[in-house]
């Protein structure tokens, strides 16, 4: 795969810039999504001088993924990649741009709402489109509906989406990252840029969706293991969990293993939606894994795998909800 595509996939949000007045607010703009997790943007060319902020970005800040957006013209998308963008997004399915962006060898991710026009695409070679107006195409359940058929095309919604509505795409695996304004909105004109950081932190936390599935205890045998999770069944009031090979639960909130796990004292399981998803992003911001621990279902999606680092004395790892 492309690696800008990988890094877009990775990161998972895409926010759109519509409105930019000055080289100073791109700098401020950008530096403000990168401290909130989000190092992407598509600069649109729905403002005048598009291309001249995307060069900025491009020359400025490095960790940031930057495209042009609402490319409507080959003139445009000669313009945007004149000044290094690194991918194009366009609002339609245009036949000509797209094969414009392929013969530059760039990364196309044009607008579509039907089948036909997915499977326009497809026989345009590509394999992501942006599904677009989302929300007024019948948001995550319309896509859901129409994907059905074209198991290999992946999506980016945008449009109409917000802090209450991404959960429901991200948890849908054909959902390659979700597109918007919302984390800029009224924020950029007034300049606001500690707002727009809090907002892709919290775009950047419903993406990944964590919630704590257990707290492991590291217990020396079964005895001792089955000891720890009865005195713990009784004092909490719990029904007696599941007492497996390795290990035995007092309700579903703590397991106790039979032996040293990983971890000094044990290890906390963090459940996720998307583990796949939640991974990619935590790899492209420098986090390590254990790829030793990781355990995958038969069709192939990841179930379980540990981070590299300790916290507290306690391994801890990540779990496909």
């Amino acid at each position: 795969m492309n690696a800008v595509l990988e890094k877009i996939i990775a990161i998972g949000i895409m926010p759109v810039i519509a409105k930019l007045e000055s080289e100073e607010d791109c700098s401020n703009l950008a530096a403000a999504l990168e401290a909130g997790g989000v190092p992407a943007m598509e600069i649109t060319f729905r403002m005048a001088n598009a291309e001249r902020y995307i060069r900025q970005v491009r020359e400025q800040h490095s960790n940031i993924v930057a495209g042009a957006g609402t490319v409507l013209t080959i003139d445009q998308a000669r313009k945007a990649l004149d000044a290094g963008a690194q991918f194009i997004v366009a609002p339609g399915l245009n036949p000509e741009i797209v094969r414009f962006c392929q013969e530059q060898n760039v990364p196309v991710i044009p607008g579509v709402a039907t089948p036909s026009e997915i499977e326009q695409a497809m026989n345009l070679g590509l394999q992501y489109v942006k599904f677009f107006p989302a929300e007024q195409s019948g948001g995550i359940n319309a896509i859901k509906a129409i994907s059905a058929p074209y198991k290999a095309m992946g999506f980016m919604p945008t449009g109409g989406l917000n802090l209450n509505n991404i959960a429901d795409y991200f948890a849908f695996n054909r959902i390659i990252a979700c597109g918007g304004t919302y984390m800029i909105g009224k924020h950029l004109e007034r300049r606001e840029w500690s707002a727009i950081t809090d907002l892709c932190r919290k775009s950047v936390q419903i993406m990944l969706g964590f919630q704590l599935a257990h707290v492991g205890i590291n217990a020396p045998d079964a005895g001792a293991a089955a000891s720890i999770a009865s005195g713990l069944t009784q004092l909490l009031m719990l029904d007696p969990g599941k007492d497996g090979a390795n290990s035995v639960f007092a309700g579903t909130a703590v397991e106790v293993m039979k032996h040293d796990g990983l971890g000094t004292n044990g290890h906390i399981g963090f459940r996720t939606p998307c583990l796949d998803r939640a991974v990619r992003y935590l790899k492209a911001m420098g986090v390590s894994f254990r790829e030793d621990t990781a355990k995958y279902a038969p069709d192939g999606s990841l179930k379980i795998i540990y981070f590299a680092q300790e916290i507290g004395g306690f391994a801890v790892h990540l779990v496909q909800a």
